[in-house]
This record gives C-alpha cells, structure tokens and sequence, in this order.
C-alpha cells in the first residue's frame, strides 16, 4: 500500500519541488516555535515547501507536498496521533499546515515530520482524492481504518 501511496503522489511531490527549489531562496521567511515546540515557518504559498524539510527523507518531503494538494480536504480528515491534546489541532491539515492566510501566504507546522500517523493519513487521502473519492468517503474510511488502536481523534468536523 506504501508503494501505491507513494507512486500516486510522487507526481505532487516532483511538480512541487520543482516549484519551490526544495525551500531554498524564500520570498517569505518568518521561522518561529509555537507554544508546543513545534516549528513554524511561513512560505509565500502552498507550492513552496518549508525550509525546514531541506534535509527531511523522500518519504517526509512526499507526506508534506500531499497535505498541501489535499489542502481543501484535510480540514474535515482527522488526525489519529493524539495532536488534538498534546498540540490542539483541529484537523490532520494541522499537523503540516498550521493555515493558509488570506493573502495565500501559509504556516507550515513541522509537527508531521516526526509522525507516521500523520503521515500515512495524508497520504491516505491524496490517494483516495486523486482516484476521484468524495470527502465523505475519504473521511469514513480513515475513520474505519485509524479508529483502533490509535490515539483518539482530533475534534474535526463532519464533511456536509
């Protein structure tokens, strides 16, 4: 399954590589701890990767360039990892990006460079969206497959 994530989205990762450098030659770069240690750094956009994945494996900088293609999905997908008490995120979004400002501008988290969970759920969903699932169905089967044995899930909204 791994093999398969990875292939689906290896196509994200490249195309947003190639737009950002890899976080090299910010525009925008405000770098900055939130109150749980995690990292936080601003980007100009959702194509331009954080600085702080420079030196992050493959399989991080492939988890991190999913999150931002399923941006519009994450919000209704929950996390499993137990970030929803240890760090307050709403949603797995947050374990990546902590939001999108008005202007495009993002905060990227680096909370996800450091969990599995995170990261195959992401994954998960960049997948499923990509072989054109709804939100619904995105989000009824990471609750089916991450609801035991896992951390309880972050307070996440239903899709409507």
């Amino acid at each position: 399954m791994k093999k398969r994530l990875h292939a689906a989205v290896l196509s994200v990762l490249t195309a947003s590589m190639l737009l950002s450098g890899c976080g090299g030659n910010k525009e925008h770069d405000d770098t900055h701890h939130a109150a749980n240690g995690d990292l936080r750094e601003t980007t100009a956009s959702l194509e331009e990767l954080p600085a702080f994945l420079d030196h992050a494996s493959d399989h991080v900088k492939l988890a991190y360039a999913a999150a931002a293609g399923v941006s519009d999905v994450l919000p209704y997908i929950p996390c499993y990892c137990g970030c929803g008490d240890s760090a307050g995120h709403q949603s797995n979004l947050n374990c990546f990006i902590q939001q999108v400002q008005s202007d495009g501008t993002v905060v990227w988290d680096d909370h996800g460079t450091r969990c599995g969970v995170c990261m195959d759920i992401a994954m998960m969903t960049a997948d499923m969206k990509i072989k054109g699932k709804s939100v619904k169905e995105i989000r009824t089967i990471i609750d089916q497959t991450f609801s035991e044995g896992y951390a309880k899930a972050t307070p996440t909204p239903m899709p409507s």
